[in-house]
């Protein structure tokens, strides 16, 4: 039997294997080669070598620094996004996993806004926002520390609830007898929590914190539908910044293909580098 699962192995792959060279490899590797040429469609391409990755922080021989701007900026709602819907998806799974009545409701009406479309979200915070806002003769655009927060809140408010799903999926897999006998041998609720419970939740943790590091970082429709980058580009991610480079500027393509793979590269490496700790403190 497993001679002939191996026999026909390739027939298996194959098929996968060239529709995800079709669809992933082969336009990856096509938009690498466009970002070293200036082009309006992707036939029409001029080779330019590095001038569009000199493009993004000097134009006119003159420093541009909204590129910059994005990247610090998106560095900070990632980091703050983070730890703060893993903290309290956490709160919330261990709240949930006491045996509490009505569990289940609770687990239902946190999940629920991870259900909703980011730009539909956005839009019904957007309403709340200036609402409220108004009252003080401000908007949710009135500085870019009034747009970060709202997003901040938006994203928390749509992904805690799926983070807190999986933090309850490990915590009702750590064996009960170990918390048992932790108790029996005097452990307090947060020597338990420390040395039983957060151990032997690394795995979950680990990949909690990717899918939080990377949606931050990938944060698009929320950020476009919240605030559009507004005052003045302030409040631009990455992914909006690159969308605004593309599509709001003409003649910028190359520049804008240039940016999205400095993007590759930075999510990739950070994700290698989150996996990577991860991995370290599992061991």
């Amino acid at each position: 039997m497993e001679k002939s699962i191996r026999k026909y192995f390739p027939v298996f792959v194959l098929p996968t294997l060239i529709a995800f060279t079709i669809g992933f490899i082969v336009p990856f590797l096509y938009g690498i080669f466009l970002s070293f040429c200036k082009f309006t469609t992707v036939t029409d391409w001029k080779w330019t070598g590095i001038q569009n990755y000199t493009r993004i922080f000097f134009v006119n021989g003159k420093l541009d620094t909204t590129f910059l701007h994005s990247l610090w900026y998106t560095a900070l709602f990632t980091i703050v996004s983070m730890i703060v819907i893993n903290v309290l998806a956490f709160a919330i799974a261990m709240l949930l996993t006491k045996g509490i009545r009505g569990t289940n409701l609770f687990r239902t009406v946190f999940f629920m806004p991870n259900l909703i479309g980011g730009i539909v979200l956005s839009y019904i915070w957007l309403m709340i926002f200036n609402a409220v806002l108004q009252n003080f003769s401000k908007t949710i655009v009135s500085t870019q520390w009034y747009a970060f927060w709202g997003m901040i809140i938006v994203v928390c408010w749509q992904q805690i609830g799926y983070m807190m799903i999986i933090y309850i999926a490990g915590i009702n897999n750590i064996s009960g007898d170990i918390l048992e006998a932790a108790q029996i041998d005097g452990a307090n609720s947060w020597q338990r929590l420390k040395y039983v419970v957060l151990p032997s939740l690394m795995p979950t943790i680990g990949t909690c914190t990717f899918l939080t590091l990377t949606n931050g970082f990938k944060l698009f429709d929320q950020n476009l539908a919240l605030t559009g980058g507004n005052p003045g580009k302030m409040s631009q991610l990455l992914a909006l910044n690159i969308y605004d480079t593309m599509y709001g500027t003409t003649g910028w393509q190359g520049v804008g293909q240039a940016k999205a793979v400095i993007f590759f590269i930075l999510v990739a490496v950070l994700a290698l580098i989150q996996n990577k700790l991860t991995s370290s403190k599992e061991a």
